[in-house]
């Protein structure tokens, strides 16, 4: 088992509960693609380095997760396409 890191920027347009309900669906697709969830850090409302979609700030969620090699790969497909999310990053920790 590897060990991910999935940065995921939220809209900051959306109420808390949509917000809470996005990070539970990419949880609940870690664990559907085999990974575990060690940990989510909330970094809260933040300023954008560059405008997106007309918006200056969103909320800056970080989600650590143990997976074999194919669940980043399903995960990132999901995530993508998931309304709300305006970046993500998935990345190897080092061991």
């Amino acid at each position: 088992m590897n060990k991910y890191e999935l940065a995921v920027v939220v809209s900051a347009k959306v109420e808390d509960e949509v917000r809470a309900a996005v990070i539970d669906k990419v949880k609940a697709y870690i664990e559907r693609f085999g990974g575990t969830v060690t940990g989510v850090d909330e970094w809260g409302k933040k300023r954008l380095a560059y405008e997106i979609q007309k918006m200056r700030e969103a909320y800056y969620y970080f989600v650590q997760f143990e997976s074999d090699t194919t669940c980043p790969g399903e995960l990132e497909k999901r995530v993508s396409i998931m309304d709300h999310v305006i970046r993500y990053l998935c990345v190897k920790k080092e061991a």
